[in-house]
């Protein structure tokens, strides 16, 4: 599984895997349940290669973030999404310290620990760009 065929879909709870494409949208697998739907076009869908979290100097695209938790934690699960919004705030500025905390809320830094925790538990850990795999086996 690759990061770009994990998505989140806006109104439904954790990540999705990209199973299919159709006609009208796609079928996505979901990593909580195991339970497939089909999405439509007028679901608000953002996968996850494509997100970034702003920073005071550029945007950071969430598969390094994930890798910074990821050197954090060595290769474990992170704290849990469920714990105060000033201690989720304290660990997300030791993984990212210049993350800009005007533009990142604390709801966002809930989600991204969240994500990762559910990428981390399924076994996805893997958080390089797709590219830079495919160069080292070219070497």
């Amino acid at each position: 599984m690759e990061l770009d065929k994990v998505m989140s879909i806006s109104g439904k709870p954790g990540l999705y895997e990209l199973k299919a494409q159709t006609r009208g949208g796609f079928v996505a697998e979901s990593m909580l349940d195991g339970k497939k739907i089909t999405v439509n076009l007028r679901h608000n869908v953002s996968l996850l290669s494509e997100i970034a979290i702003y920073t005071y100097t550029e945007e950071v695209p969430l598969r390094e973030v994930f890798q910074k938790i990821k050197e954090k934690e060595d290769g474990g699960e992170a704290i849990s999404h469920k714990e105060s919004k000033n201690k989720l705030e304290e660990y997300f500025s030791e993984v990212l310290p210049e993350y800009d905390e005007d533009r990142v809320y604390a709801s966002d830094i809930k989600k991204i620990v969240q994500w990762y925790n559910l990428l981390v538990s399924k076994g996805f850990t893997d958080f390089s760009k797709p590219e830079e795999n495919k160069s080292d086996e070219e070497e």
